[in-house]
Order: structure tokens, then sequence, then C-alpha cells
């Protein structure tokens, strides 16, 4: 069988599954910490005070680590734009998953006072430096190594890494509440995910190793010598371009962590869920999120990515009215698809980044590009999601909690619409 009739998936299998397997280490680093900050954290980490308190500190420590992010964008981005791709990647992933399995060996405040939120903001800045190149990276190597026509069903590869994240951190939080009792779960029970980390980042590693560079980094290479500082570069000529980017990054982040760490904490402490039945709910639902990434990337592929993405972000804008309504409806059914339907349009406005972001960038400042862009919307979308939900819940009811939704899918769409409607010259 000659190369060129061997179907695209499996001729770069190595390549998909070392883009996939990153993202899917990054998603469930970050989750397994929004899920403990959502049920442990602020009682384990944080002195005793009102548990709203504690719940907003420990959320507080969640955000900590989207504001590290885009300095770990422009630090892995320089060296990703002029050293390569699969050698930053493979730093990015050590910190990243080095700072996860970190978290397990931590002190409580009980054991050893205000050094413990110390040392747990410290992991949670490493984590977030550490995811700040990862994305970028994986969906770079991705879409720079994809035939022509099948960019964003490539792009789509590392995009999975969300619901497979999603799948092993929420699968293996749900084992240990049935397997454990409460006291077992907040005395140690809670650093087993964190723990098992390790051997998602090794798998990472043995993979990312055995690949090589992209094609079109190497072709940038040949054809002009890369910027001395790719941020320089970057901001002195596409500064709109990353605002744009940005708007457009702002929905996926938004939907993934209200309808995951936040409905968790709010139906488990509000709603009177019991933590096993609401983790097996969002576990059925992370399968709408898949499906989502997979139809958005073959759809992306017919026509446009931003024409996927914004048609995401207009269904975000209306989920965004009834997800809050939904979510307190007291129905199990009702909850699930609420929060099904929630990730299934999370998947029409995530599943086409992959694609979309480094088309609006050259190759020399590509990877500097879109990993900005996309850790700082993941600041705009992400890192308030939860703290915002709590304070519209608290303030106006939990019919409220949506319009946040509804405000991320018109930044989205604004995004866009103003984003270059060509690709940029490679």
């Amino acid at each position: 069988m000659t190369q060129s009739a061997i179907h695209p998936f499996r001729q770069h299998a190595r390549i998909l599954a070392a883009s996939l397997v990153g993202t899917a280490v990054e998603f469930y680093d970050f989750y397994i910490y929004a899920t403990a900050a959502a049920l442990v954290i602020g009682p384990l980490f944080f002195p005793a005070q009102s548990p709203a308190a504690r719940t907003l500190l420990a959320f507080m420590t969640f955000g900590l680590a989207f504001v590290a992010r885009p300095v770990g964008a422009i630090a892995f981005g320089h060296f990703g734009d002029r050293v390569g791709r699969k050698s930053t990647l493979v730093a990015s992933l050590m910190l990243m998953g080095g700072s996860t399995v970190a978290i397990a060996f931590l002190p409580t405040y009980a054991m050893a006072g205000p050094i413990a939120p110390a040392l747990l903001c410290l992991m949670r800045f490493g984590q977030g430096f550490g995811l700040g190149g990862e994305w970028g990276g994986a969906s770079l190597l991705a879409v720079e190594n994809a035939p022509k026509g099948w960019e964003a069903r490539f792009g789509a590869a590392p995009q999975l890494g969300a619901p497979v994240g999603f799948l092993f951190a929420n699968g293996l939080f749900l084992a240990l509440s049935l397997s454990l009792s409460p006291a077992d779960f907040a005395a140690w029970g809670w650093r087993i995910p964190f723990l098992a980390s390790a051997v998602l980042v090794v798998l990472g590693l043995w993979v990312r190793l055995k690949i090589g560079e992209t094609a079109a980094f190497r072709a940038a290479l040949e054809s002009a010598p890369p910027p001395r500082v790719p941020v320089r570069a970057l901001f002195a000529h596409y500064p709109a371009t990353v605002i744009a980017a940005t708007a457009g990054v702002v929905t996926c982040f938004a939907i993934f962590y209200l309808a995951t760490t936040f409905a968790l904490s709010f139906a488990t402490t509000k709603l009177g869920y019991r933590m096993q039945s609401f983790l097996a709910v969002q576990l059925v639902a992370n399968f709408a999120l898949a499906a989502g990434i997979v139809l958005a990337g073959y759809w992306s592929d017919r026509t446009s990515p931003g024409r996927v993405l914004k048609a995401g972000a207009a269904a975000t804008m209306i989920v965004g009215l009834v997800f809050g309504s939904g979510l307190a409806s007291g129905s199990v059914p009702i909850v699930l698809l609420t929060l099904a339907s929630a990730l299934l349009v999370m998947g029409f406005a995530y599943g086409p980044l992959g694609a979309w972001l480094p088309s609006l960038f050259p190759t020399g400042v590509r990877y500097t590009g879109i990993s900005i862009a996309f850790n700082c919307g993941g600041i705009l979308g992400g890192a308030l999601a939860p703290f915002a939900a709590s304070w519209l819940a608290q303030t106006g009811g939990v019919a409220y909690v949506g319009l946040f939704l509804t405000l991320a899918g018109a930044v989205t769409l604004l995004g866009v619409r103003l984003a270059p409607r060509q690709a940029a010259a490679a």
C-alpha cells in the first residue's frame, strides 16, 4: 500500500496521539484540582471561617493558575517559535505534571498553618505556567502536520483531550467517593488523583519523545530565521488579531467550568445532591462534549472553523438563558439534559479553535500568538466563571447564573467577526 493510500488518521496516528495525550493530561490535572476545589480545598487549606469564604478562597487558588497561564504562554511560546514545537511541549508537560503530583504531598492548614496555602498557590502557579505552553503546542503539532483539507479534523484531536481528561478525572473521583467514607476522602483520598497524574505524564512523555518537528516549522526555518523576540514581533504586527483571538476563546472556557466546577459545587452544597450522583450525571454529560468536538471538526473542514465557532457562540447565548433554571430544576433528567446541551454546544465552540487560531498568525509567531490568546481567553472565561456564577447565584438567584454564558457567547461572536478573514501567510 502506498503512503498516499493510507488514511490520514492512520498515517499520522503517532502525531495525533501525542497532541491528544498532552491535552488529556492538561484537562485531567486542571479538572482534578477544580473538583478538589469544589469539595475539599477550602476546609483543608484555609483557616476556619464561614463556608462561603472558604469556598471563595478555594476558587481563588483555582483562578491563580489562569493568571500564570499567559506568563507561561509567553515563555513557552518564545521557545516554541524559536527552538521548535516538540522540545517545548516536552518541557511544558514535565512542569505541568510535576506541579500536579507535588500537590499530592502538600501539608494541610492543620499541619503547617499559613505555609500550606502558600505552597498550594506555588504549585498552582507551576501548573498554570506549564499549561500556558501546552495547548498551543499540541494544536500546532496536529494542524501543522495535517494534510490539506484536514486541518480542522486534525485540530480537533487535541481538543478531544478535554473529554478524555474529564472522563479519567471524574471517573476516579466517582470511584473514590464510592469506595471511601467522607472522612477518609477528606483525610487522604483526595490526594490519590493528584498522585495518579504521574502515570499520565509518563505516558505523554513517552509518546512525545518519539515524534519529530512539524513540517511547517521546518519549512519556516529554511526560509527565514525566527524572530529574536516572538512576543515583541507579535504585538508589533498583530495586536488587534491577538485581541480578537482572545475573545474567540472565552466561550469554551465559560461553558466548561460552569458545567463542571461550579455545577458540582453548587449542586452538592446548595441543591442537596449527593456527590456520587452528581459526578455520575456529569460523567454521562461529558460524552456530549466529545460528540460536539468531533462534529465540529468535520463541519469546519466542510465550511470553515470561523463559521462553526460563530454557530457555537450563538448557541451558547441561547443555552445561557436556561442554564441556571435547568440546573436548579430539582429533576435529575433535566439537570442531565442541561449539562449535556451545554457541553455539546461547547464542542462547537471548542472544537474549531485548533484550526481557527493557527490560521490567524504566521508560523514565526504562531506558537506565541495562539498560546497567549488561548490562555488570556481562559482568564476571562474560565477563571472568572465559578466566581462570577457564585456571585450571581447569591445576589440574583440561580436563574441568573447562565447570564455569564450569554455574555461569553456575545464576546466570542464579536471576536470571530473582528478577526482577519484570511489566514495569515505561513
